[in-house]
């Protein structure tokens, strides 16, 4: 990812994102630099993360297929009276 010309302005970058993080995680409205963005949606990429939308999507899909596995599954059936 880094060549020998890149390694200090990722470190740059990377210093200037986690000096914006406290900012961020306390609320604030601001909006992260481009750059901290691009170098964030790098390592995201890099180690394979998924997104807080894509984590949302499955989550969705998961409780619609609950919702049809119980409505195929009928409701359950009452021991015979005895």
């Amino acid at each position: 990812m880094a060549g020998p010309g890149n390694g200090n302005l990722l470190l740059d970058t990377l210093e200037e994102l986690i000096a914006e993080l406290p900012a961020r995680v306390r609320g604030s409205r601001e909006r992260f630099s481009e750059g901290a963005l691009s170098v964030l949606r790098g390592i995201v990429n890099e180690l394979d993360l998924v997104t807080r939308d894509e984590l949302d999507e499955l989550e969705l899909r998961v409780a619609q297929l609950e919702h049809r596995l119980r409505l195929l599954e009928g409701p359950p059936e009452l021991p015979p009276a005895a």
